[in-house]
């Protein structure tokens, strides 16, 4: 398994309806709204890279008010 924190950049707004989504997408196993830099880091757990970069790529940066994502792996 591969595990990973996705930091996010939202638009101003957004963050209740982003959290939503993002916790309903199943390999997110936690997300939360911080201060600082970003506006949510979401921990992310998936069987391989290929998914990761899929699941990135095609579900978080593609909600509408997402303006960046930076992901973390943990080692």
């Amino acid at each position: 398994m591969i595990k990973a924190y996705i930091l996010v950049e939202i638009e101003a707004g957004q963050s209740d309806r982003i959290l939503a989504e993002l916790k309903s997408i199943s390999a997110i196993t936690a997300a939360d709204a911080v201060t600082g830099p970003y506006d949510i880091i979401a921990a992310i757990e998936v069987p391989d890279s290929n998914t990761l970069g899929t699941l990135i790529r095609t579900r978080l940066q593609h909600l509408t008010g997402v303006k960046r994502t930076v992901t973390c792996l943990a080692f």
